[in-house]
């Protein structure tokens, strides 16, 4: 009696639907469009940027640069947000959505980092997965931000422009992060979240890409290109 054979092992997605020369080509071009980019939020810390963060999820970056306008110019570290206390804290920002949920979780975090991190913003990944309101996303924008670690933050921008352009296409936002992690080539890594969520929102955007003005239009793999 034969052996049953082995079941096929299921074969893993590709990490990218471009050539390696087409990747580096591809943020060879972003870095020539944008040498330097950074995130749009205005923060002058790492504490400012983490709140800046916690509070831009579901949010405009324009939306939170007005609120942390003057929410930092009278609490622009962990102590000076709890002295604030809740009800102060919600004035500031009571113009951003969930601002309930996020100004508990912003206090909740501040005295942690005042109770375990003395009043500092941690730079591994683990503590600041264990802060309120704190997720991997925001983990890896602080990481990539704040302490120039090659992290990737995906986004709804980076998720559309990775599976639309065939660079790292993904099912789920942790797919496509892997996927980027292997396809970006090395030299590229630190910058390529700020590059690639830019070309979302500005160019590669949802409804109607502006293929007609982008810098990659002859590497991407979108079939559905517009010519004008």
């Amino acid at each position: 009696m034969r052996s049953a054979r082995p079941a096929a092992a299921s074969r893993p997605r590709t990490a990218s639907l471009l050539s390696p020369a087409r990747r580096r080509a591809l943020f060879e071009r972003l870095k020539a469009q944008n040498p330097a980019p950074a995130t749009e939020l205005h923060y002058r810390t790492p504490f400012e940027l983490l709140v800046a963060v916690m509070l831009s999820a579901q949010a405009t970056d324009r939306s939170v640069n007005r609120a942390t306008a003057t929410l930092f110019a009278v609490a622009a570290t962990p102590q000076a947000m709890l002295d604030l206390g809740l009800r102060g804290l919600k004035r500031h920002i009571r113009t951003i959505g969930l601002y309930n949920t996020k100004a508990a979780n912003i206090l909740r975090t501040c005295r942690l980092l005042l109770e375990h991190h003395g009043g500092a913003v941690p730079s591994t990944r683990d503590a600041l997965e264990a802060l309120p309101g704190v997720g991997r996303k925001t983990a890896n924008v602080i990481l990539n931000t704040a302490f120039g670690e090659p992290t990737i933050a995906v986004d709804t921008h980076i998720f559309r422009v990775s599976n639309r352009t065939g660079l790292a296409p993904g099912r789920t936002v942790g797919e496509v992060e892997q996927n980027l992690l292997r396809a970006v080539p090395r030299a590229y890594r630190h910058h390529a979240h700020h590059w690639l969520i830019l070309h979302g929102r500005y160019t590669c955007i949802a409804r109607r890409p502006r293929c007609g003005s982008c810098v990659i239009f002859d590497l991407c793999a979108y079939p559905d290109k517009l010519r004008a």
